[in-house]
């Protein structure tokens, strides 16, 4: 029994979807082969034979025992097989797709509402944005063009589920450096980042080139650059620091805008003693301690803010205590 134009099938199917044709040719000689060990349960020996021109038989021990219906299970059995084939293939090139642009900002629009986050459109696939990877306060309405980055790309039943986040500290990142040439062209470096989505962003860069300062090529002429990229973060403030191998010197830079007056560096307990005048306490500190937590991250010590009158109360307490040993001794 002939599946009919089948040549040509096999052909249109491996030019329009880039599907191989022996590996249709193939699943489908399986599944003939299970359906005629249905149909002939008693005979171990049975045999499939499918023909370039689509001509199946079945066979048993070299007898053909076709039966005259099979011309029809074949052709059912063969649409079915190039169907998966295809669902399988589309599954498998959207996976592909995605997964080489993990780690890349994509463009997507949004398809509606959920209760836990958005359903948006990225091209091939819809993905899902939950809440906690979306910037706090944001808000986005149906067709909206919204700016995601892919995380991971995983495979599932259903098909290939894309990972995407806007509260991502590399969102940031990957801002800086569409925004910011200088990054692209590697005469500034961001060397870390630190984030609380929607509230502040500290991000820390180095430059190769003394001729090319790090806070003014990233804010631009009139603020242009930053502003470009606070705009697609709902305003989210962002610290630019210089970043510097001198413990000392990147420590007080990231606890900017607050300026110390001292530091203490504990290289063994990756600890830092920051002194500050009263009057910048707080400023250092930050909202509910955020500066300051914000700094820690960005430079991996673990930083403690004293007064400027605090210090001098030990230094008299230490000096205090030298004396009275030096008496006992």
């Amino acid at each position: 029994m002939k599946i009919q134009k089948f040549k040509e099938m096999l052909k249109q199917i491996q030019e329009e979807r880039n599907i191989n044709k022996e590996d249709i040719v193939s699943a489908l000689q399986e599944a003939l082969l299970l359906a005629a060990r249905k149909r002939f349960p008693d005979k171990e020996t049975v045999e499939v034979k499918l023909s370039e021109e689509g001509e199946a038989q079945i066979y048993d021990q070299g007898i053909d025992i076709t039966p005259s219906d099979f011309g029809r299970l074949a052709a059912q059995t063969a649409k079915q097989v190039i169907l998966q084939r295809i669902r399988e293939a589309e599954k498998d090139g959207i996976f592909k797709e995605y997964q080489e642009k993990v780690g890349q900002l994509i463009n997507g629009t949004v398809q509606r509402r959920e209760p836990y986050g958005y359903m948006i459109n990225i091209g091939r696939i819809e993905t899902f944005l939950s809440f906690e990877e979306a910037i706090p306060g944001e808000i986005f309405k149906p067709h909206e063009r919204v700016r995601v980055i892919i995380l991971d790309v995983k495979k599932s039943p259903k098909g290939p589920v894309v990972i995407v986040s806007r509260a991502h500290p590399n969102f940031i990142k990957l801002l800086f450096e569409m925004e910011v040439p200088e990054i692209q062209d590697k005469i500034l470096e961001i060397k870390g980042i630190a984030r609380e989505p929607g509230r502040r962003t500290k991000i820390a860069l180095v430059s190769s080139d003394p001729n090319v300062g790090v806070v003014g090529t990233c804010v631009g002429q009139m603020g242009g650059r930053i502003q470009n990229i606070t705009r697609e973060i709902n305003g989210e403030r962002i610290d630019i620091i210089e970043w510097s191998d001198n413990p000392k010197k990147f420590i007080s830079s990231a606890l900017s805008p607050a300026k110390s007056v001292g530091i203490e560096i504990n290289e063994e307990a990756k600890s830092a003693r920051v002194i500050f005048d009263p009057s910048e306490l707080s400023l250092a500190i930050g909202k509910e301690g955020q500066n300051v937590r914000l700094a820690a991250r960005l430079t991996g010590y673990r930083i403690d803010i004293i007064s400027k009158e605090e210090s001098k109360k030990e230094e008299i307490k230490k000096d205090g205590e030298k004396s009275t040993d030096k008496e006992n001794a």
